[in-house]
């Protein structure tokens, strides 16, 4: 497999073999965002009152819940932190903690820190050995691995915390809830806004979309591969003003050729960094290929975008400026 394939891998389709082996796909996954159960010590800051300093500091030891529904209780902030999820990597180098973070997955490739961290495996085969090894007090994991593979992990002795983001504020709760356990509330909050502004720039870019007006959406992250609803990447289509022509499904899909030239979609987004290794076709030229496909409105019109995996696939703290991109594609005249 050449490498561009092996880091779109690291994404979404990671997390489409994942849920396959394990034989429990994304229809049948029960989602529990990670949760922060306060202790007494701790305050809440009224909403309308800017936090200060002081309480954006974590009182411990501090009680929190993970989307599988372990709880874990911290001492302190955890000194020596693994990841072995690209968007979880991403989340904590965002919010200032390059020098904790011991490990990470053989293909995080971003922020180019990670280049120097030792790796620790695939992220659905992690090393438990290099884990171990590493000594980490947290390893952190998200949506590409399977319930089944972190208790695996978890019979071995290694406190696994994984995240299971489905929208845009579940990303940013995830964020905040890092900030919260690192001691890095300060940090996580000036990522957070950022975020909330971006996806409201957005918001408000696209309110005078009419319904009768919103354009349809077909989105292909890997040869035949779409997202329906209950996935963040169908709410960006939803928040970007589009409608996801396959939210009649329910997570991670095969795709029916035929029902998408029905469905005539007016947008298409794809990967473009994907490379199909039989063909050494990119997903632009297959989808314009495919039989019929040449009628439907989208390819008719040109309307077909290529998108930064990146950002189009990782429930990170780039979640929102991959928003911003697929707003652009689907009504670029209201981005001048």
């Amino acid at each position: 497999m050449n490498k561009l394939m092996k880091l779109w891998t690291t994404g979404l389709l990671a997390l489409v073999l994942a849920l396959s082996l394990a034989g429990c796909g994304a229809n049948n996954t029960t989602n529990k965002q990670a949760q922060i159960t306060p202790t007494v010590e701790q305050s809440v800051t009224p909403k309308d009152q800017p936090a200060t300093t002081d309480e954006l500091r974590t009182v411990y030891p501090l009680t929190v819940m993970d989307s599988t529904g372990e709880s874990f209780t911290f001492t302190e902030a955890p000194k020596h932190i693994v990841s072995v999820s690209p968007a979880e990597t991403e989340a904590l180098f965002a919010i200032g903690l390059d020098s904790e973070i011991v490990g990470v997955a053989d293909y995080d490739d971003y922020p180019e820190a990670v280049v120097s961290k030792p790796k620790m495996g695939g992220i659905m085969k992690p090393n438990e050995e290099a884990i171990i090894a590493a000594e980490a007090d947290i390893v952190f994991t998200g949506i590409s691995m399977s319930e089944e593979a972190v208790k695996k992990l978890r019979d071995m002795g290694i406190q696994i915390f994984k995240t299971d983001p489905k929208t845009v504020d579940d990303i940013l709760s995830n964020i905040e809830l890092y900030g919260q356990i690192t001691d890095h509330q300060a940090e996580a909050k000036v990522v957070t806004d950022q975020m909330k502004q971006e996806r409201d720039e957005v918001i408000e870019a696209v309110k005078s979309v009419t319904a009768e007006l919103k354009k349809k959406v077909y989105v292909e992250f890997s040869p035949g591969w779409t997202v329906g609803k209950g996935e963040f990447m169908d709410e960006l289509i939803t928040l970007a003003g589009g409608i996801n022509v396959a939210s009649d499904m329910v997570g991670w899909n095969e795709i029916s050729e035929e029902k998408i030239i029905q469905d005539n979609p007016d947008v298409i987004l794809y990967s473009k960094n994907v490379i199909d290794d039989t063909t050494k076709k990119g997903l632009d030229e297959i989808i314009k290929a495919r039989s019929g496909w040449d009628q439907i409105t989208a390819v008719k019109n040109e309307a077909v975008f290529g998108m930064d995996d990146n950002l189009l696939s990782r429930p990170g703290p780039r979640a929102t400026a991959g928003l911003k991109e697929v707003a652009k594609a689907i009504y670029p005249d209201l981005f001048k």
